[in-house]
């Protein structure tokens, strides 16, 4: 009797085991591993046609696609996010590389920074205008120079010598964009019109945001290191030579293997005070506070000190969130299966 009981006892207990296991498979959380936006703002499904947003959407999967080969084939989150921006830089649709707004000046100056979570390495430049992919210029500066910032033409100096593509200024100039600034010009020359329009600002409500979004992404490879990437040609009419969040470690970009890897997109002075991609990073650590917690705390504190736009962020784990304050972002997800998903608005 006590070898059947006991017999009994271990199949009970295999049977429990397997349940147990079966209901955790099903419950096991999708894990993302490559995450991108390109822009928030407003973006109305009413203001957009057919032919855009499948223009959006092709352009937003292909950047999914490369960064995903990337991370299947066993290369870094680091070369995966580089990639991924790489194609949205090199398309007109977003506001990086070729299709970056234009000063007041009639100039295009673009920005970018990356970040290694594995080491807290970081590389950005500022203000370049004739290199053709600046994410790759933030990462030259971060692997083969001492430094973690470089702007200018000392930026592009270094970049030629390292062996990035260089392009003649023109290179950056779409009709959209110079009509963009010459609207804006005619409406009011001391008015500047941001990237992401926000009502609770004291802009002018008839300078409209038509939405040419900064681009940014963040992925966990096989190895389990974060990157994040952050590419921008800033906003319309700026002036003074003026830096908004996406070169800055810590405002618009951020990766940490302890934590979470972010990258922002909005009203760059507001995410350079609020500290807001390192802040997500410190809520996590120090506040224990959850990735979606983390995430829609900073964008709510950002909407509370009148700056609006949002983030993508992708913890240790794998999981996503992309809390924005706008009436949209360009935003979209692989996991690690290959599910591409899209979205657009709200």
């Amino acid at each position: 009797m006590k070898i059947r009981s006991a017999v009994m006892a271990i199949l009970i207990l295999g049977i429990m085991t397997l349940s147990s296991s079966s209901f955790a498979q099903k419950k096991a959380p999708t894990k993302y591993i490559l995450v991108i936006h390109g822009g928030a703002g407003t973006i109305l499904k009413k203001n957009m046609t057919d032919s855009l947003e499948k223009a959006y959407i092709a352009v937003l999967t292909q950047a999914l696609e490369t960064g995903y080969k990337q991370l299947a084939a066993g290369k870094s989150s680091l070369d995966a996010v580089e990639a991924t921006v790489h194609v949205m830089e090199d398309s007109p649709l977003f506001n990086a590389g070729k299709g970056a707004v234009f000063t007041n000046q009639g100039k295009n100056e673009m920005d970018a920074s990356i970040m290694e979570g594995a080491t807290l390495k970081a590389g950005a430049v500022a203000g370049v205008t004739t290199i053709k992919n600046p994410i790759s210029a933030a990462r030259a500066v971060m692997e083969k120079s001492e430094h973690v910032m470089m702007m200018g033409a000392g930026a592009e100096e270094f970049a030629k010598r390292v062996g990035l593509t260089i392009v003649d200024p023109s290179y950056f100039w779409t009709k959209s964009r110079y009509d963009a600034l010459q609207n804006i010009l005619k409406r009011d020359a001391e008015k500047t019109e941001l990237d992401h329009s926000n009502p609770q600002t004291s802009i002018a409500p008839f300078v409209k945001d038509e939405k040419f979004g900064t681009v940014g992404a963040v992925a966990l490879d096989k190895q389990g290191n974060l990157a994040a990437a952050t590419s921008t040609g800033g906003m319309t009419n700026k002036k003074f030579g003026r830096i908004g969040d996406s070169p800055i470690i810590g405002a618009g970009t951020y990766a940490d293997n302890n934590s979470v890897a972010v990258s922002c997109t909005g009203w760059g002075e507001f995410f350079i005070r609020a500290n807001a991609a390192y802040d997500v990073a410190a809520r996590m650590k120090y506040g224990k506070a959850s990735l979606k917690d983390a995430s829609q705390q900073v964008i709510d504190r950002i909407g509370k000190m009148g700056g609006d736009g949002g983030l993508v962020a992708l913890d240790n784990k794998g999981q996503v969130a992309m809390p924005f304050n706008t009436e949209g972002m360009y935003r979209g997800t692989v996991t690690e299966d290959g599910k591409i998903s899209v979205e657009i608005y709200k």
